[in-house]
């Protein structure tokens, strides 16, 4: 019975489109997901803006923005780039918190969905970042960049043959590759996570023979969606750290 009731992995991940059906353009709770994921901290933004003008003391939203902003300036770019990389910080911070909202609808009614454990979220967001590290290794040692990220200092010679082929992957392959695999794949699993303990809770129940374990069920969920909470920030800030760290890294090649 519990099998038979388990929703199936389509019916996890795929949701049927609003609008603009059987196109490249569809728009489906996803969509709607990513656009409220961008628009919830512009607006938080603007009302801490407003608020800063009326009042030079921090409180409500004010706060919450300041701590953002600071988060991503003293925990994520002064420990991996310094002071050259406060001019990613707009960049850095929009995409920390982007992530972030869109994670955070895993655990909140009525949406129930992480916009990021759809593939094409973090897809998008790691070529940003590896085109962004790109650019800045580029604009800091113009070609000879792309020489100098795969050429570690003092390797002899004859490891060369091994040792750029095997950099050349890390750095221009599997960086935005695992970048987008983590991300998505630690969402798509604390949400199939979420929804079997939700199933279970919802089973037992319905089952009066089993109702004595209901408890410990519900209690799994509880712990889970506060653990899944705490997914979405870590999540959002290794995403956002790594991005930092390849940034330095481009600046800084050696």
């Amino acid at each position: 019975m519990l099998a038979a009731d388990f929703p199936t992995m389509r019916e996890l991940v795929i949701w049927p489109s609003w609008f603009l059906k059987n196109t490249n353009f569809a728009f489906n709770k996803v969509s709607f997901l990513s656009f409220l994921a961008m628009l919830i901290p512009v607006l938080l933004f603007v009302a801490a803006g407003a608020k800063y003008k009326k009042s030079l003391v921090p409180s409500g939203v004010q706060n919450w923005a300041e701590g953002a902003v600071d988060l991503v300036e003293k925990q994520i770019i002064m420990p991996t780039i310094g002071s050259d990389g406060l001019g990613y910080l707009p960049l850095l911070l929009t995409m920390f918190l982007f992530i972030f909202v869109g994670n955070l609808f895993e655990i909140i009614p009525t949406a129930q969905f992480p916009a990021n454990a759809r593939m094409a979220n973090p897809v998008v967001l790691a070529l940003m970042s590896w085109l962004v590290f790109l650019f800045v290794g580029v604009k800091h040692h113009g070609p000879k960049y792309f020489w100098d990220a795969v050429n570690p200092p003092g390797v002899p010679v004859a490891l060369k043959l091994l040792v750029v082929p095997i950099e050349i992957i890390s750095v221009f392959i599997v960086r935005p590759f695992s970048l987008a695999i983590r991300l998505f794949a630690n969402m798509l699993a604390g949400h199939i996570l979420l929804v079997t303990f939700v199933v279970l809770s919802v089973q037992v129940f319905t089952l009066k023979p089993l109702i004595a374990i209901l408890p410990f069920t519900f209690a799994g969920l509880v712990l889970f969606t506060g653990f899944e909470l705490m997914v979405a920030v870590l999540q959002a800030y290794v995403f956002t750290l790594l991005t930092a760290v390849y940034i330095g890294g481009a600046i800084q090649t050696h």
